[in-house]
């Protein structure tokens, strides 16, 4: 017997019918970015045949950004939108009651290598909706997320969404052209054997940092009594999606390079997203000392560290940072004993 499969439209429709007051704009800008992801995902998909080399992740990125622009204004829904590809805002004719909140194509510099790329979102409430939307607006704590998601585009195309109750996963039915829930209710496993790192930056990591990856790397015989992996993929839609499903940490944490920038990753345009599907899904997320979603952007392009994944081992690399700062820390983690001795030789 066949099971009856739910297609997005459907979840989002009963979804928003157990909201008293509900008026069907908070569905409509759901399917806006769902039909938008659906052309981005035909780009994609078509590759070196729209341009070539380095030309191509430039080209598909600017696209990416304005199908989601074009799709935000269609229907009303949205006061305004913030892309990471634009230095201001896009007030929205007419004026809707959402912001919304993207980076259209997270990982295009690993397009040319035919590698996996995304979208990441998220939609707040616009704070006047009778007026101007304007770049403060924008600026609220990752608590105050009404809606999340990404789109993973790769050998099939993957919609990641949460309205704060739970984490579900569609994948696209290439011939219906519909989202279809096939991942719902997704938790993260909290028995983490993998890490993920750019472990090129070795010798810029603070002591926490280092001391959680020798540890990790010293295996069964190490004080964590197991074997880890280690995994990298420059990829944050790739890397997040994989810890939805097997678990693990993910790392790119403050360091000497990214210390007057502040951290490496957008707040808005991707930790605080990623940050609330996280911790939807039983994970947790931070930026070594504090939690990504209590942080207030003071501008639309601020960036932060960031480490989220299983939470026993966030809530372990937290506590590590925690020492370092009170100078509880095992000395042996101090500076000059990794710049002498790497991890990786």
């Amino acid at each position: 017997m066949q099971v009856a499969r739910i297609t997005l439209s459907q979840f989002i429709n009963e979804t928003q019918r157990k909201i008293p007051g509900a008026t069907g704009d908070f569905t409509g800008l759901i399917n806006d970015i769902a039909t938008a992801s659906k052309v981005i995902a035909s780009f994609v998909g078509k590759g070196a045949l729209i341009a070539s080399g380095k030309d191509l992740n430039h080209k598909l990125e600017a696209m990416a950004n304005e199908v989601m622009l074009q799709a935000g204004v269609a229907m009303g829904h949205l006061a305004a939108m913030a892309s990471e590809d634009m230095d201001g805002i896009n007030v929205a004719q007419p004026r809707g009651k959402y912001l919304l909140v993207f980076d259209p194509l997270n990982g295009s510099g690993n397009l040319d290598i035919n590698f996996q790329t995304g979208t990441i979102f998220s939609i707040l409430r616009a704070p006047d909706p009778k007026h101007k939307a304007k770049q403060e607006d924008f600026l609220q704590p990752g608590v105050d997320i009404v809606c999340a998601g990404l789109i993973q585009y790769g050998a099939s195309t993957r919609l990641i969404l949460t309205t704060g109750a739970g984490v579900d996963g569609f994948t696209l039915d290439r011939e219906i052209g519909e989202y279809v829930l096939t991942h719902p209710q997704m938790k993260i496993p909290q028995e983490a054997s993998t890490f993920a790192i750019n472990a090129s930056n070795e010798k810029y990591w603070e002591p926490p940092v280092r001391r959680y990856v020798q540890e990790c790397m010293a295996g069964k015989e190490g004080p964590r009594g197991k074997d880890f992996g280690m995994r990298w993929v420059a990829s944050l839609v790739a890397e997040a999606y994989r810890i939805l499903t097997r678990g693990g940490v993910f790392l790119y944490p403050h360091d000497e390079r990214t210390r007057e920038q502040g951290g490496r990753l957008g707040l808005i345009y991707e930790a605080d997203p990623i940050a609330f599907i996280i911790e939807q899904a039983g994970g947790a997320a931070i930026t070594g000392r504090n939690r990504i979603l209590d942080i207030k952007p003071a501008e639309l392009h601020q960036r932060a560290p960031f480490i989220f994944g299983s939470k026993d081992e966030v809530d372990r690399l937290h506590r590590y940072h925690q020492e370092y700062v009170e100078g509880k820390d095992p000395s042996s983690y101090d500076m000059p004993l990794f710049s002498s001795r790497s991890l990786f030789r």
